[in-house]
């Protein structure tokens, strides 16, 4: 079974932008990235879904932040219930 292949948020960007011009299908653009005409569809939804943000002026760094900070407490959060479980076998409970 294959690996799963990783996009960069520009390659995203790249193909979105190009789909939603319209010059080529979005069957043409998968050909040519070599991705599922499925992810590039999604990509163009994605990137459609986030334009009024662009405009709207309320964009702020913290989204990134607010991102790393998420994926830290739940990284501690498996972490705990790692320990937690294995206190409850050594315990008995």
């Amino acid at each position: 079974m294959g690996k799963r292949r990783r996009f960069s948020a520009a390659f995203k960007a790249e193909v979105a932008l190009e789909a939603i011009k319209g010059q080529r299908t979005i069957n043409e653009i998968a050909s040519a990235r070599q991705v599922h005409p499925n992810q590039v569809t999604g990509w163009k939804k994605e990137a459609l879904s986030g334009l009024p943000e662009v405009f709207s002026g309320r964009r702020s760094r913290r989204s990134g932040d607010e991102a790393r900070l998420a994926e830290r407490l739940y990284e501690e959060i498996g972490r705990l219930k790692v320990e937690l479980d294995w206190l409850k076998k050594k315990t008995g409970s």
